[in-house]
């Protein structure tokens, strides 16, 4: 992808990231946690310019959950009161690699799921190890029950890995490849104009990309990602504010993206437009 891609005026895919597995209402009254608080925020996110829709699903007590059963219910919630694209999350700390699976086996399976592409820093003692046989094994699922794999890219390393799996296990992964660019501190890549444009530069070729900047990057790398042809992640998982001091909902963040996408002259693509983009 690139400026050209831009000038094209393909449209722009944005992703509302929900409620992650990490904070709670805590952290912002406005994240959701019940499924009918999930479904609301989808519904909201929806009107407001969103075609995908990534979701964690959470215990009674707000605790993330990876069962089945609760995905299921988060689920049916959800596509009940939208159109969305559903993307279900398979990342997480100290799981075992046997529960990271039971996110895709709801019936039916989510369109698409996350596919964290190597480890990750997790806090001060804690590390997402996301080893090439869990991340091969996750997409050997993905691949047999027809759900798009979602490759999160934290750093350049990860981006190493998908273009191994692609040589490696190129039966596993079809074109369109749909990659998330995530920038930010800690593990992920550091949030420079120079670090985005290596990890574009570098994309497998024809491959799709999603822009994720966690807290104040959230904003400049969406324009970033509109600008070089990308797609746009945002929502309460990534980043809690509208600017600084100001708490923000999730239809908040995706009318903002949206309203960006406009301004750019890329127009916002609707959930048909982005099944099509995506090939789902």
């Amino acid at each position: 992808m690139s400026y050209d891609d831009y000038l094209a005026g393909d449209p722009v895919v944005i992703t509302a990231a929900l409620t992650g597995g990490v904070h709670g209402k805590e952290a912002s009254p406005h994240l959701p946690e019940t499924p009918e608080e999930i479904a609301d925020a989808a519904e909201a996110c929806e009107a407001a310019g969103a075609s995908v829709v990534h979701l964690h699903a959470r215990r009674e007590n707000g605790e993330r959950s990876f069962s089945r059963e609760r995905f299921q219910e988060l689920t049916d919630a959800v596509r009940e009161r939208t159109d969305l694209i559903v993307q279900h999350s398979t990342g997480g700390t100290g799981a075992p690699d046997d529960i990271r699976h039971e996110p895709l086996r709801t019936d039916p399976a989510p369109d698409m799921a996350s596919l964290d592409m190597g480890p990750l820093n997790r806090y001060q003692h804690l590390t997402s190890e996301n080893t090439r046989g869990l991340v091969e094994s996750l997409a050997e699922e993905m691949r047999e029950r027809g759900i798009k794999p979602e490759m999160e890219v934290f750093n350049g390393g990860h981006l190493n890995e998908v273009h191994e799996l692609l040589d490696r296990r190129p039966d596993l992964l079809e074109e369109p490849i749909y990659t998330t660019l995530i920038f930010g501190g800690g593990t992920t890549a550091m949030p420079t104009p120079d670090t985005f444009r290596s990890l574009v530069n570098h994309l497998p070729r024809g491959a799709q990309f999603n822009t994720l900047g966690f807290g104040q990057h959230q904003l400049p790398f969406g324009a970033m990602g509109i600008v070089f042809g990308g797609h746009v992640r945002v929502g309460l998982e990534d980043n809690r504010y509208f600017r600084q001091g100001e708490l923000a909902t999730n239809a908040q963040l995706v009318e903002r993206a949206a309203t960006l996408a406009e301004t750019l002259q890329r127009p916002v693509a609707t959930p048909d437009d982005a099944r099509e983009i995506l090939d789902i």
